[in-house]
Protein backbone atom coordinates (compact mmCIF):
# COMPACT_ATOMS: atom_id res chain seq x y z
CA UNK A 1 0.00 0.00 0.00
CA UNK A 2 1.43 3.44 -1.00
CA UNK A 3 2.58 5.85 1.70
CA UNK A 4 1.32 9.06 0.26
CA UNK A 5 -2.31 10.45 1.54
CA UNK A 6 -3.97 12.99 -0.73
CA UNK A 7 -5.96 15.43 0.73
CA UNK A 8 -9.36 16.11 0.15
CA UNK A 9 -9.78 17.93 -3.74
CA UNK A 10 -6.40 16.28 -5.27
CA UNK A 11 -7.03 15.92 -8.54
CA UNK A 12 -7.71 12.22 -9.41
CA UNK A 13 -5.66 12.11 -12.54
CA UNK A 14 -2.45 13.05 -10.36
CA UNK A 15 -3.03 10.12 -7.85
CA UNK A 16 -1.03 7.51 -9.73
CA UNK A 17 2.08 9.19 -10.29
CA UNK A 18 1.60 10.49 -6.63
CA UNK A 19 1.37 7.09 -5.04
CA UNK A 20 4.29 5.65 -7.65
CA UNK A 21 6.70 8.54 -6.29
CA UNK A 22 5.71 7.46 -2.65
CA UNK A 23 5.72 4.17 -2.90
CA UNK A 24 6.38 2.66 -6.19
CA UNK A 25 7.17 -0.89 -5.70
CA UNK A 26 3.86 -1.43 -3.54
CA UNK A 27 1.14 -3.35 -4.77
CA UNK A 28 -1.73 -0.96 -6.28
CA UNK A 29 -4.09 -3.87 -7.81
CA UNK A 30 -4.06 -7.22 -8.88
CA UNK A 31 -6.68 -9.31 -10.53
CA UNK A 32 -6.17 -13.44 -10.83
CA UNK A 33 -2.34 -13.39 -12.55
CA UNK A 34 -2.11 -9.71 -13.23
CA UNK A 35 -0.44 -7.30 -10.75
CA UNK A 36 0.65 -3.75 -10.65
CA UNK A 37 2.70 -1.90 -8.58
CA UNK A 38 1.91 1.70 -8.39
CA UNK A 39 5.00 2.44 -10.66
CA UNK A 40 3.29 0.05 -13.35
CA UNK A 41 0.41 1.70 -12.99
CA UNK A 42 1.41 5.17 -13.44
CA UNK A 43 3.43 4.05 -16.56
CA UNK A 44 0.23 2.29 -17.95
CA UNK A 45 -2.31 4.76 -17.10
CA UNK A 46 -0.31 7.51 -18.66
CA UNK A 47 0.35 5.36 -21.93
CA UNK A 48 -3.21 4.91 -22.31
CA UNK A 49 -4.49 8.58 -21.76
CA UNK A 50 -1.71 9.54 -24.91
CA UNK A 51 -3.97 7.18 -26.66
CA UNK A 52 -6.88 8.79 -25.67
CA UNK A 53 -5.74 12.18 -26.33
CA UNK A 54 -4.25 11.19 -29.80
CA UNK A 55 -7.80 10.48 -30.54
CA UNK A 56 -9.49 13.61 -29.77
CA UNK A 57 -10.57 12.57 -26.34
CA UNK A 58 -10.96 15.73 -24.32
CA UNK A 59 -12.69 17.80 -20.91
CA UNK A 60 -15.77 15.80 -20.47
CA UNK A 61 -16.32 13.19 -22.90
CA UNK A 62 -17.31 10.33 -22.06
CA UNK A 63 -15.51 6.94 -22.38
CA UNK A 64 -16.92 4.02 -22.47
CA UNK A 65 -14.88 1.23 -21.07
CA UNK A 66 -16.51 -2.55 -22.34
CA UNK A 67 -13.91 -4.57 -20.55
CA UNK A 68 -14.08 -8.25 -18.55
CA UNK A 69 -10.39 -7.26 -17.24
CA UNK A 70 -10.79 -5.13 -13.44
CA UNK A 71 -7.26 -4.31 -14.04
CA UNK A 72 -7.47 -2.54 -17.55
CA UNK A 73 -10.57 -0.94 -16.13
CA UNK A 74 -8.99 0.45 -13.46
CA UNK A 75 -6.24 1.82 -15.53
CA UNK A 76 -8.83 3.17 -18.09
CA UNK A 77 -10.44 5.03 -15.51
CA UNK A 78 -7.82 6.43 -14.26
CA UNK A 79 -6.31 7.41 -18.02
CA UNK A 80 -9.81 9.29 -18.37
CA UNK A 81 -9.14 11.44 -15.72
CA UNK A 82 -5.86 12.63 -16.87
CA UNK A 83 -7.24 13.63 -20.36
CA UNK A 84 -10.31 15.11 -18.49
CA UNK A 85 -12.60 12.58 -19.46
CA UNK A 86 -15.73 10.85 -17.54
CA UNK A 87 -14.96 6.77 -17.19
CA UNK A 88 -18.02 4.58 -17.91
CA UNK A 89 -17.63 0.77 -17.09
CA UNK A 90 -19.82 -1.14 -18.99
CA UNK A 91 -21.02 -4.77 -18.63
CA UNK A 92 -19.77 -7.10 -21.65
CA UNK A 93 -22.96 -9.29 -21.63
CA UNK A 94 -25.32 -6.48 -22.44
CA UNK A 95 -27.48 -7.27 -25.22
CA UNK A 96 -26.79 -5.53 -28.58
CA UNK A 97 -30.20 -3.65 -28.31
CA UNK A 98 -29.38 -2.71 -24.83
CA UNK A 99 -25.64 -1.43 -25.23
CA UNK A 100 -27.06 0.38 -28.31
CA UNK A 101 -29.46 2.46 -26.06
CA UNK A 102 -26.36 3.44 -23.56
CA UNK A 103 -23.94 4.37 -26.12
CA UNK A 104 -27.11 6.61 -27.55
CA UNK A 105 -27.67 8.38 -24.55
CA UNK A 106 -23.98 8.75 -23.91
CA UNK A 107 -22.28 9.47 -27.37
CA UNK A 108 -18.84 8.17 -26.19
CA UNK A 109 -15.54 10.03 -27.86
CA UNK A 110 -14.52 6.41 -27.31
CA UNK A 111 -15.68 2.80 -26.63
CA UNK A 112 -12.47 0.61 -25.10
CA UNK A 113 -12.76 -3.19 -26.15
CA UNK A 114 -11.06 -6.21 -24.66
CA UNK A 115 -10.09 -7.25 -28.05
CA UNK A 116 -10.00 -6.68 -32.01
CA UNK A 117 -13.49 -9.12 -31.95
CA UNK A 118 -15.22 -7.20 -29.64
CA UNK A 119 -14.58 -3.48 -31.41
CA UNK A 120 -15.96 -5.48 -34.54
CA UNK A 121 -19.26 -7.09 -32.57
CA UNK A 122 -20.13 -3.14 -31.50
CA UNK A 123 -23.54 -2.10 -32.25
CA UNK A 124 -23.82 1.53 -34.40
CA UNK A 125 -20.62 3.98 -35.57
CA UNK A 126 -18.40 4.78 -32.46
CA UNK A 127 -14.72 5.45 -32.32
CA UNK A 128 -13.39 2.12 -30.86
CA UNK A 129 -9.97 0.70 -29.89
CA UNK A 130 -8.67 -2.63 -28.12
CA UNK A 131 -7.37 -1.83 -24.99
CA UNK A 132 -4.00 -3.44 -25.86
CA UNK A 133 -3.76 -1.28 -29.09
CA UNK A 134 -4.69 2.42 -27.35
CA UNK A 135 -1.54 2.69 -25.40
CA UNK A 136 1.22 4.65 -27.03
CA UNK A 137 4.31 6.21 -25.48
CA UNK A 138 4.08 9.65 -26.79
CA UNK A 139 5.77 11.82 -24.40
CA UNK A 140 3.27 14.84 -25.42
CA UNK A 141 2.12 17.28 -22.44
CA UNK A 142 -1.02 16.45 -21.41
CA UNK A 143 -3.88 19.16 -21.50
CA UNK A 144 -4.33 19.92 -17.73
CA UNK A 145 -7.94 19.48 -16.73
CA UNK A 146 -10.17 18.38 -14.07
CA UNK A 147 -13.33 15.74 -15.75
CA UNK A 148 -16.64 17.10 -14.47
CA UNK A 149 -17.73 13.89 -13.08
CA UNK A 150 -15.89 10.65 -11.55
CA UNK A 151 -18.37 8.13 -12.60
CA UNK A 152 -21.50 7.64 -14.63
CA UNK A 153 -23.06 4.46 -13.69
CA UNK A 154 -26.05 3.05 -15.71
CA UNK A 155 -28.92 1.84 -14.49
CA UNK A 156 -32.21 0.16 -15.80
CA UNK A 157 -34.27 0.03 -12.96
CA UNK A 158 -37.51 -1.31 -12.82
CA UNK A 159 -38.75 0.39 -15.94
CA UNK A 160 -36.30 -1.70 -17.92
CA UNK A 161 -34.85 1.81 -19.62
CA UNK A 162 -31.92 2.72 -19.56
CA UNK A 163 -30.18 5.98 -17.95
CA UNK A 164 -26.98 7.82 -17.26
CA UNK A 165 -26.60 8.61 -13.84
CA UNK A 166 -23.74 11.29 -13.90
CA UNK A 167 -21.90 12.32 -10.57
CA UNK A 168 -22.09 15.89 -9.78
CA UNK A 169 -18.71 15.41 -8.09
CA UNK A 170 -16.17 16.38 -10.44
CA UNK A 171 -12.49 14.21 -10.67
CA UNK A 172 -11.19 15.43 -7.72
CA UNK A 173 -10.24 13.22 -4.16
CA UNK A 174 -14.01 13.26 -2.25
CA UNK A 175 -14.67 12.59 0.95
CA UNK A 176 -18.18 11.08 0.28
CA UNK A 177 -17.11 7.36 -0.70
CA UNK A 178 -14.25 7.23 1.97
CA UNK A 179 -15.92 8.31 4.68
CA UNK A 180 -19.80 6.29 3.85
CA UNK A 181 -17.89 3.22 3.52
CA UNK A 182 -14.76 3.73 6.23
CA UNK A 183 -12.47 3.18 3.92
CA UNK A 184 -8.55 4.24 4.63
CA UNK A 185 -5.34 4.24 2.70
CA UNK A 186 -4.40 1.19 5.06
CA UNK A 187 -6.92 -0.90 3.83
CA UNK A 188 -6.12 -4.23 2.55
CA UNK A 189 -9.55 -4.61 -0.26
CA UNK A 190 -10.96 -7.24 -2.02
CA UNK A 191 -13.90 -6.91 -4.84
CA UNK A 192 -15.61 -9.60 -5.39
CA UNK A 193 -18.18 -7.88 -7.81
CA UNK A 194 -17.36 -7.31 -11.77
CA UNK A 195 -16.67 -3.16 -11.94
CA UNK A 196 -19.34 -2.12 -14.28
CA UNK A 197 -21.41 -1.77 -11.14
CA UNK A 198 -21.92 1.33 -9.16
CA UNK A 199 -20.98 0.24 -5.41
CA UNK A 200 -17.80 -2.57 -6.60
CA UNK A 201 -16.47 0.68 -8.97
CA UNK A 202 -16.85 3.56 -7.05
CA UNK A 203 -15.15 1.30 -3.68
CA UNK A 204 -12.37 -0.43 -5.74
CA UNK A 205 -11.57 3.47 -7.09
CA UNK A 206 -12.30 5.15 -4.12
CA UNK A 207 -9.46 2.80 -2.08
CA UNK A 208 -7.09 3.28 -4.84
CA UNK A 209 -7.38 7.07 -4.48
CA UNK A 210 -6.20 6.39 -0.80
CA UNK A 211 -3.48 3.94 -1.44
CA UNK A 212 -4.64 0.52 -0.59
CA UNK A 213 -4.16 -2.09 -1.85
CA UNK A 214 -6.63 -4.04 -3.93
CA UNK A 215 -7.40 -7.49 -5.29
CA UNK A 216 -10.05 -8.15 -7.36
CA UNK A 217 -11.59 -11.37 -8.30
CA UNK A 218 -11.88 -12.56 -12.07
CA UNK A 219 -15.18 -14.24 -11.12
CA UNK A 220 -17.21 -15.32 -8.04
CA UNK A 221 -16.60 -18.38 -6.37
CA UNK A 222 -17.54 -18.76 -2.77
CA UNK A 223 -14.36 -20.69 -1.43
CA UNK A 224 -12.17 -18.21 -3.41
CA UNK A 225 -13.25 -15.45 -1.12
CA UNK A 226 -12.24 -16.91 1.92
CA UNK A 227 -8.84 -18.15 0.21
CA UNK A 228 -8.38 -14.10 -0.87
CA UNK A 229 -8.65 -13.25 2.51
CA UNK A 230 -6.17 -15.59 3.99
CA UNK A 231 -3.35 -15.22 1.44
CA UNK A 232 -3.49 -11.49 0.91
CA UNK A 233 -4.58 -10.45 4.78
CA UNK A 234 -7.45 -8.65 3.61
CA UNK A 235 -9.03 -5.64 6.16
CA UNK A 236 -11.53 -4.53 3.87
CA UNK A 237 -14.33 -7.16 1.78
CA UNK A 238 -17.67 -6.30 -0.16
CA UNK A 239 -20.28 -9.14 -0.67
CA UNK A 240 -24.00 -9.38 -1.71
CA UNK A 241 -26.21 -11.34 0.03
CA UNK A 242 -26.59 -13.85 -2.29
CA UNK A 243 -22.51 -14.18 -2.04
CA UNK A 244 -22.76 -14.51 1.43
CA UNK A 245 -25.78 -17.25 0.96
CA UNK A 246 -23.19 -19.23 -1.45
CA UNK A 247 -20.07 -19.01 1.56
CA UNK A 248 -22.61 -19.67 3.94
CA UNK A 249 -23.51 -23.32 2.17
CA UNK A 250 -19.93 -24.13 2.09
CA UNK A 251 -19.53 -27.37 4.54
CA UNK A 252 -18.70 -25.97 7.78
CA UNK A 253 -15.17 -27.64 7.85
CA UNK A 254 -14.41 -26.06 5.01
CA UNK A 255 -15.88 -22.74 5.62
CA UNK A 256 -14.05 -22.59 8.76
CA UNK A 257 -10.23 -24.06 7.51
CA UNK A 258 -9.62 -20.50 6.65
CA UNK A 259 -8.20 -17.99 8.57
CA UNK A 260 -10.23 -14.49 8.58
CA UNK A 261 -8.85 -13.03 11.35
CA UNK A 262 -7.35 -9.88 9.42
CA UNK A 263 -10.50 -9.17 8.27
CA UNK A 264 -12.10 -6.03 9.92
CA UNK A 265 -14.71 -5.35 8.08
CA UNK A 266 -17.27 -7.27 5.39
CA UNK A 267 -19.74 -4.85 3.82
CA UNK A 268 -22.86 -5.71 1.88
CA UNK A 269 -25.41 -4.09 0.19
CA UNK A 270 -27.58 -4.03 -3.50
CA UNK A 271 -30.28 -6.43 -1.95
CA UNK A 272 -32.13 -7.00 0.77
CA UNK A 273 -30.02 -9.20 3.56
CA UNK A 274 -32.38 -11.94 4.85
CA UNK A 275 -32.55 -11.59 8.56
CA UNK A 276 -31.45 -15.49 9.14
CA UNK A 277 -28.73 -14.62 6.91
CA UNK A 278 -27.41 -11.62 8.55
CA UNK A 279 -27.90 -13.41 11.74
CA UNK A 280 -25.40 -16.22 10.88
CA UNK A 281 -22.98 -13.95 9.70
CA UNK A 282 -22.76 -11.89 12.56
CA UNK A 283 -22.59 -15.52 14.69
CA UNK A 284 -19.64 -16.04 12.78
CA UNK A 285 -17.72 -13.15 12.40
CA UNK A 286 -19.27 -10.54 14.72
CA UNK A 287 -21.23 -7.84 14.58
CA UNK A 288 -18.49 -5.39 14.74
CA UNK A 289 -17.01 -6.79 11.20
CA UNK A 290 -19.92 -6.83 9.72
CA UNK A 291 -21.34 -3.84 7.97
CA UNK A 292 -24.16 -2.66 5.62
CA UNK A 293 -24.94 0.29 3.19
CA UNK A 294 -27.97 1.44 2.19
CA UNK A 295 -28.96 4.34 -0.63
CA UNK A 296 -29.01 4.56 -4.47
CA UNK A 297 -26.67 5.17 -6.97
CA UNK A 298 -27.65 8.61 -7.25
CA UNK A 299 -26.23 8.86 -3.62
CA UNK A 300 -27.58 12.20 -2.74
CA UNK A 301 -28.44 10.09 1.01
CA UNK A 302 -28.22 7.03 2.49
CA UNK A 303 -27.74 4.39 5.42
CA UNK A 304 -25.49 2.54 7.38
CA UNK A 305 -24.86 -0.02 10.23
CA UNK A 306 -22.87 -2.07 12.01
CA UNK A 307 -24.26 -6.07 12.78
CA UNK A 308 -24.31 -5.03 16.63
CA UNK A 309 -26.71 -2.04 15.92
CA UNK A 310 -28.71 -4.39 13.52
CA UNK A 311 -28.79 -7.19 16.74
CA UNK A 312 -30.87 -4.25 18.49
CA UNK A 313 -32.55 -3.06 15.81
CA UNK A 314 -33.08 -6.41 14.14
CA UNK A 315 -34.24 -5.93 10.14
CA UNK A 316 -33.43 -2.22 10.13
CA UNK A 317 -31.02 -0.39 7.15
CA UNK A 318 -29.68 1.83 9.66
CA UNK A 319 -29.90 5.70 10.19
CA UNK A 320 -29.32 8.13 7.83
CA UNK A 321 -25.93 9.05 7.64
CA UNK A 322 -25.32 11.51 5.26
CA UNK A 323 -28.20 13.69 3.37
CA UNK A 324 -32.07 13.67 4.61
CA UNK A 325 -34.43 10.75 4.41
CA UNK A 326 -38.64 11.34 5.09
CA UNK A 327 -41.57 9.27 4.45
CA UNK A 328 -44.77 10.74 2.95
CA UNK A 329 -47.88 9.55 2.53
CA UNK A 330 -50.02 8.60 -0.17
CA UNK A 331 -50.98 12.29 -0.29
CA UNK A 332 -47.85 13.61 -0.32
CA UNK A 333 -48.15 14.73 3.61
CA UNK A 334 -44.99 13.86 5.55
CA UNK A 335 -45.12 10.93 8.12
CA UNK A 336 -43.25 12.40 11.35
CA UNK A 337 -44.48 9.45 13.87
CA UNK A 338 -42.56 6.05 14.38
CA UNK A 339 -43.71 3.16 13.06
CA UNK A 340 -46.03 4.22 10.39
CA UNK A 341 -44.84 3.21 6.11
CA UNK A 342 -45.08 5.51 3.61
CA UNK A 343 -42.55 6.44 0.47
CA UNK A 344 -39.29 6.72 1.20
CA UNK A 345 -38.05 10.24 -0.15
CA UNK A 346 -34.03 11.20 -0.03
CA UNK A 347 -32.69 14.79 -0.88
CA UNK A 348 -28.86 16.13 0.00
CA UNK A 349 -28.15 17.70 3.16
CA UNK A 350 -29.12 21.94 3.26
CA UNK A 351 -26.38 24.18 0.96
CA UNK A 352 -24.46 20.76 -0.78
CA UNK A 353 -24.35 20.72 -4.57
CA UNK A 354 -26.56 18.22 -6.32
CA UNK A 355 -25.40 14.64 -6.67
CA UNK A 356 -26.63 13.96 -9.51
CA UNK A 357 -27.94 14.55 -13.00
CA UNK A 358 -29.90 11.95 -14.89
CA UNK A 359 -29.29 11.44 -18.87
CA UNK A 360 -32.06 9.79 -20.58
CA UNK A 361 -34.42 9.82 -17.54
CA UNK A 362 -36.93 12.67 -16.11
CA UNK A 363 -35.71 13.44 -12.62
CA UNK A 364 -39.09 13.61 -10.26
CA UNK A 365 -38.53 16.12 -7.45
CA UNK A 366 -41.01 17.80 -5.31
CA UNK A 367 -38.75 20.38 -2.55
CA UNK A 368 -35.94 18.75 -3.87
CA UNK A 369 -37.13 15.37 -2.50
CA UNK A 370 -36.90 12.48 -4.72
CA UNK A 371 -37.71 8.50 -4.36
CA UNK A 372 -36.31 5.66 -5.11
CA UNK A 373 -39.65 3.93 -5.02
CA UNK A 374 -38.96 1.55 -1.53
CA UNK A 375 -41.82 1.93 1.13
CA UNK A 376 -40.39 1.82 4.51
CA UNK A 377 -40.27 3.11 8.09
CA UNK A 378 -38.27 4.30 11.05
CA UNK A 379 -38.65 3.43 15.06
CA UNK A 380 -38.15 5.68 17.56
CA UNK A 381 -34.09 5.81 17.58
CA UNK A 382 -34.45 6.74 14.26
CA UNK A 383 -33.73 3.52 12.62
CA UNK A 384 -35.40 3.02 8.93
CA UNK A 385 -36.66 -0.31 7.78
CA UNK A 386 -37.38 -1.03 4.14
CA UNK A 387 -40.79 -3.06 3.19
CA UNK A 388 -40.05 -3.11 -0.36
CA UNK A 389 -40.40 -1.30 -3.77
CA UNK A 390 -44.08 -0.03 -4.21
CA UNK A 391 -44.32 -1.31 -8.11
CA UNK A 392 -42.98 -4.79 -6.72
CA UNK A 393 -45.79 -4.65 -4.35
CA UNK A 394 -48.89 -7.45 -4.79
CA UNK A 395 -52.15 -6.85 -3.63
CA UNK A 396 -54.17 -9.77 -3.21
CA UNK A 397 -57.65 -9.51 -2.23
CA UNK A 398 -56.94 -5.78 -1.38
CA UNK A 399 -54.53 -6.78 0.65
CA UNK A 400 -51.27 -5.82 0.31
CA UNK A 401 -47.78 -8.64 0.05
CA UNK A 402 -43.98 -7.36 -0.15
CA UNK A 403 -42.27 -9.74 -2.34
CA UNK A 404 -39.13 -9.15 -0.47
CA UNK A 405 -40.55 -10.90 2.51
CA UNK A 406 -41.74 -13.94 0.98
CA UNK A 407 -38.36 -13.86 -0.33
CA UNK A 408 -36.69 -13.53 2.39
CA UNK A 409 -39.07 -16.76 3.58
CA UNK A 410 -38.34 -18.80 0.68
CA UNK A 411 -34.16 -18.59 1.08
CA UNK A 412 -34.18 -19.63 4.71
CA UNK A 413 -35.11 -23.26 3.05
CA UNK A 414 -31.18 -24.90 3.25
CA UNK A 415 -32.03 -25.78 -0.58
CA UNK A 416 -33.14 -22.29 -2.32
CA UNK A 417 -30.20 -20.36 -3.19
CA UNK A 418 -32.62 -17.70 -4.81
CA UNK A 419 -35.86 -16.77 -5.23
CA UNK A 420 -37.85 -13.95 -7.12
CA UNK A 421 -41.44 -13.28 -6.09
CA UNK A 422 -44.17 -11.56 -8.32
CA UNK A 423 -47.84 -10.95 -8.84
CA UNK A 424 -49.47 -12.41 -11.54
CA UNK A 425 -53.20 -11.58 -12.90
CA UNK A 426 -55.32 -13.39 -11.00
CA UNK A 427 -59.52 -12.87 -11.95
CA UNK A 428 -60.49 -13.73 -8.18
CA UNK A 429 -58.53 -11.46 -6.12
CA UNK A 430 -56.74 -9.68 -8.60
CA UNK A 431 -53.09 -10.60 -8.31
CA UNK A 432 -52.02 -14.26 -7.05
CA UNK A 433 -48.23 -14.48 -5.73
CA UNK A 434 -46.17 -16.54 -7.92
CA UNK A 435 -42.23 -18.06 -6.56
CA UNK A 436 -39.44 -18.06 -8.80
CA UNK A 437 -37.38 -20.47 -7.21
CA UNK A 438 -33.75 -21.38 -8.03
CA UNK A 439 -32.08 -24.41 -5.67
CA UNK A 440 -28.99 -24.97 -4.37
CA UNK A 441 -28.50 -28.08 -6.41
CA UNK A 442 -30.94 -28.67 -9.08
CA UNK A 443 -30.38 -32.24 -10.93
CA UNK A 444 -30.07 -31.93 -14.78
CA UNK A 445 -34.08 -32.51 -15.02
CA UNK A 446 -35.42 -32.70 -12.19
CA UNK A 447 -35.48 -31.05 -8.52
CA UNK A 448 -34.69 -32.38 -4.93
CA UNK A 449 -37.35 -29.97 -3.55
CA UNK A 450 -41.26 -30.19 -4.30
CA UNK A 451 -43.65 -27.84 -4.12
CA UNK A 452 -45.16 -29.41 -1.07
CA UNK A 453 -42.50 -29.45 0.63
CA UNK A 454 -41.52 -25.55 0.31
CA UNK A 455 -45.26 -24.95 1.18
CA UNK A 456 -44.81 -27.14 3.85
CA UNK A 457 -41.64 -25.35 4.99
CA UNK A 458 -43.68 -21.63 4.65
CA UNK A 459 -46.90 -22.41 6.67
CA UNK A 460 -44.86 -21.43 9.76
CA UNK A 461 -43.00 -18.07 8.21
CA UNK A 462 -45.87 -16.22 6.18
CA UNK A 463 -49.68 -15.90 6.83
CA UNK A 464 -51.72 -17.85 4.24
CA UNK A 465 -52.39 -14.88 1.93
CA UNK A 466 -48.36 -14.03 1.29
CA UNK A 467 -47.85 -17.97 0.35
CA UNK A 468 -47.18 -18.65 -3.16
CA UNK A 469 -49.90 -19.78 -5.10
CA UNK A 470 -47.70 -20.88 -7.66
CA UNK A 471 -43.73 -22.21 -7.88
CA UNK A 472 -41.61 -22.43 -10.41
CA UNK A 473 -38.14 -24.33 -10.73
CA UNK A 474 -35.64 -22.26 -12.30
CA UNK A 475 -31.86 -23.43 -13.26
CA UNK A 476 -30.66 -20.18 -14.27
CA UNK A 477 -29.82 -17.74 -11.93
CA UNK A 478 -32.34 -14.89 -10.93
CA UNK A 479 -29.90 -12.40 -9.64
CA UNK A 480 -27.50 -10.21 -12.28
CA UNK A 481 -23.83 -9.70 -10.78
CA UNK A 482 -25.05 -7.01 -8.76
CA UNK A 483 -26.81 -9.45 -6.85
CA UNK A 484 -29.98 -7.70 -7.65
CA UNK A 485 -33.22 -9.04 -9.14
CA UNK A 486 -35.81 -7.38 -11.98
CA UNK A 487 -39.20 -8.43 -10.93
CA UNK A 488 -40.36 -6.45 -13.25
CA UNK A 489 -38.83 -8.18 -16.36
CA UNK A 490 -39.34 -11.44 -14.57
CA UNK A 491 -43.44 -10.67 -14.73
CA UNK A 492 -43.26 -9.79 -18.48
CA UNK A 493 -41.40 -12.64 -19.36
CA UNK A 494 -44.79 -14.86 -17.79
CA UNK A 495 -47.24 -13.08 -19.56
CA UNK A 496 -48.63 -13.21 -23.12
CA UNK A 497 -48.88 -9.73 -25.03
CA UNK A 498 -52.51 -9.59 -23.86
CA UNK A 499 -51.18 -9.91 -20.19
CA UNK A 500 -52.32 -13.54 -19.64
CA UNK A 501 -50.33 -15.70 -17.55
CA UNK A 502 -48.39 -17.89 -19.47
CA UNK A 503 -47.38 -21.50 -18.53
CA UNK A 504 -43.68 -22.23 -17.33
CA UNK A 505 -42.33 -25.56 -18.10
CA UNK A 506 -41.86 -26.34 -14.07
CA UNK A 507 -44.58 -24.97 -12.54
CA UNK A 508 -46.60 -25.97 -9.69
CA UNK A 509 -49.45 -25.12 -8.25
CA UNK A 510 -50.41 -24.95 -3.87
Amino acid sequence: MSTFHPPVGFPLRDLPSAHAEHSPSSIALRCGDRERSWAEMARATRSLAQGMHQRGVGHGDFVSLLLRDGVDIVTAAFACYQVGAVPQPLSTSLAPSELAAILELTTPALVVTQDAQSTAELPGDHPTSAVDQLGTDDAAQLPTVISPSWKAPTSGGSTGRPKIILCGQPAELPAFDAEAWQISGEDRFLMTAPLHHNAPFATTMTALFHGAEVTLLERFDPEAVLEQIERHRITWAYLVPTMMRRISSLPEHQRLSYDLTSLGQLWHCAEPCPAWLKEEWISWLGGERIWELYGGTEAQAGCTLSGTEWSAHRGSVGRPRWGEITLFDDQCAEITEPGIPGDVYMRVSPGSPPAFRYIGAELKEVDGWSTLGDIGEFDTDGYLYLHDRRSDMITVGGVNVYPAEVESALTEHPEVLSAAVIGLPEDDLGSSVHAIVQLSTPGQNTYSLSTEQLQEFLTSRLSRHKRPTSIEFVQTSLRDEAGKVRRAALRRERLSPEGIPTEPKEVHYA
